[in-house]
């Protein structure tokens, strides 16, 4: 089946700006761990997240193709609609200043000291290297995995698009990471946020009207229009909760 580019272009998208945040969250910790405690071993940890993960992506996408299309795009949606709406929540509430912007420096600092003050590394294997750098891979990866099965599961193969997005996002920040050295503060993580839990809503609202047998106007083009209304409503919600703050403040 050839791949429809107006329905794959967007879960492309996705998958790519999802993949980015999350592993330039891995790369902050992979970095302090290679920098502290050497590269062997931190790489290695890495490395054999990445193939669990591979492994757990080929598993669940199989699993999938054996059951029902329309039962699949009302899970996966409602599933996309929840990663979606929590990204956004987040996003919303750093834009606010309700929260802290996401510091990959400040991370970096505390992840090195840490690691700093775990003893002396020793000649040999590093389990501790390879630990923690096992772990948030597969902390950060897991939840690329669930977003690139949950875009892939909604037919039309975008399995394909999706992955290759996630692919490409892993080669970005392992290349620039190789290049740097050193955490990758200046992505604009909450306005990745942004975008990422907007197109996520907006396929999960796209699937869950397809899984309950609703035809959408223009078909994979009302994709786009859900694109702008969640991030118009995001938009507003952000402005909702700034001015709701200054006006607590100024009551103060």
């Amino acid at each position: 089946m050839p791949i429809v580019w107006s329905h794959a272009g967007p879960a492309l998208l996705a998958s790519f700006l999802a993949s980015l945040v999350e592993c330039v969250e891995a790369l902050t910790v992979v970095l302090a761990v290679g920098t502290v405690r050497g590269w062997r071993d931190a790489l290695t940890g890495s490395a054999v997240a990445v193939l669990v993960l591979l492994g757990l992506v080929l598993v669940l996408g199989s699993a999938l193709t054996r059951i029902p299309l329309h039962d699949v795009q009302l899970f996966v949606g409602a599933l996309l609609l929840l990663f979606g709406m929590r990204w956004l929540r987040k996003a919303i509430l750093r834009a606010a200043g309700v929260l802290a912007v996401h510091d990959e420096a400040a991370i970096y600092a505390r992840q090195t000291q840490s690691l700093t003050g775990s003893g002396v590394r020793r000649r040999g294997w590093d389990k501790l290297a390879f630990a923690a750098a096992f772990k948030i891979t597969m902390l950060e990866g897991i939840e690329v995995v669930f977003i690139v099965i949950a875009i892939g599961a909604g037919g039309r193969g975008l399995l394909l698009p999706a992955g290759i997005g996630a692919v490409a996002a892993l080669i970005v920040v392992v290349a620039l990471g190789a290049l740097v050295h050193r955490p990758l503060a200046r992505v604009p993580e909450n306005t990745l946020k942004f975008v990422v839990g907007a197109l996520l809503c907006a396929f999960g609202t796209f699937w869950v009207g397809e899984g309950m047998g609703d035809a959408w106007p223009g078909h994979d083009l009302a994709i786009i229009v859900l694109i702008a209304v969640w991030l118009i409503v995001a938009l507003g919600c952000t402005r909702y909760v700034r001015s709701r703050g200054a006006q607590q403040h100024e009551a103060a």
